[in-house]
């Protein structure tokens, strides 16, 4: 297997044993979070989800401009195709459950998510936007993983009120991603530069480490131990 993905795999799993140990995660994963947390929730969802779209884009045109990598360049500008619409399903489960979110007046970010949007911007402008593909690579293994079982938790404990036309974004992930992870698998076979290696394994590891912290606000721990095989 290349080291890349192991390296990868690697931190997709420790993310899974750091949710399954944070007392909000728990709860979202087995159904059991009210509406105020479940709200929160995806508050903080809906302001990194609504940066995915034009940090993709960006990434692409700047590979494009550089005329570096052309298939992931049309990789990247691809999936900010995809990525369209998917922060209004999480005004729509907003809107279900009863708190709607006025978009002109988003919510304010937690410490968290103001951090993973720095860093992913600061990557695509100004460090290796090949870097965003380890963000990517966490976030769809988390919601091939996770998104499904945790939508089908919520709608079965039934302890948010129109909860069942509340996980159009979760359910949406689960089926939207599922696959994602083993085209980007067949990609990063591919990339033969150690430093773009290592700015995805980074990227991956900064999106583990404040994942966690997009629950409730909560601050975490930063570990970047994990980089790729030279």
């Amino acid at each position: 297997m290349n080291c890349l993905v192991e390296t990868l795999d690697t931190t997709v799993s420790d993310l899974l044993s750091a949710l399954d140990a944070h007392p909000a995660a728990r709860r979202l994963l087995a159904g059991d979070l009210d509406t105020d947390e479940y709200a929160s929730f995806l508050r903080q969802t809906y302001l990194y989800v609504q940066q995915t779209r034009p940090l993709l884009r960006r990434a692409g045109e700047r590979l494009s401009r550089a005329g570096k990598a052309p298939d992931l360049a049309r990789l990247f500008l691809q999936k900010a195709d995809e990525e369209q619409g998917h922060d209004l399903w999480v005004l729509e489960d907003l809107a279900a459950i009863g708190r709607p979110e006025n978009p002109a007046a988003p919510p304010s970010p937690c410490s968290a998510v103001t951090a993973y949007i720095a860093w992913n911007r600061f990557q695509v402008e100004a460090g290796s936007p090949l870097a965003f593909l380890g963000t990517a690579y966490v976030l769809e293994a988390l919601s091939q993983t996770r998104a499904g079982t945790t939508a089908a938790h919520l709608i079965a404990r039934r302890r948010i009120p129109g909860i069942e036309r509340g996980v159009r974004f979760l359910s949406g992930h689960a089926d939207a991603d599922e696959g994602h992870t083993e085209v980007l698998r067949g990609l990063f076979g591919r990339i033969e530069s150690a430093e773009d290696r290592r700015a995805i394994a980074l990227s991956a590891a900064v999106t583990a480490a404040l994942y966690p912290g997009m629950f409730a606000g909560e601050e975490t721990t930063f570990n970047a131990a994990a980089t790729p095989c030279e």
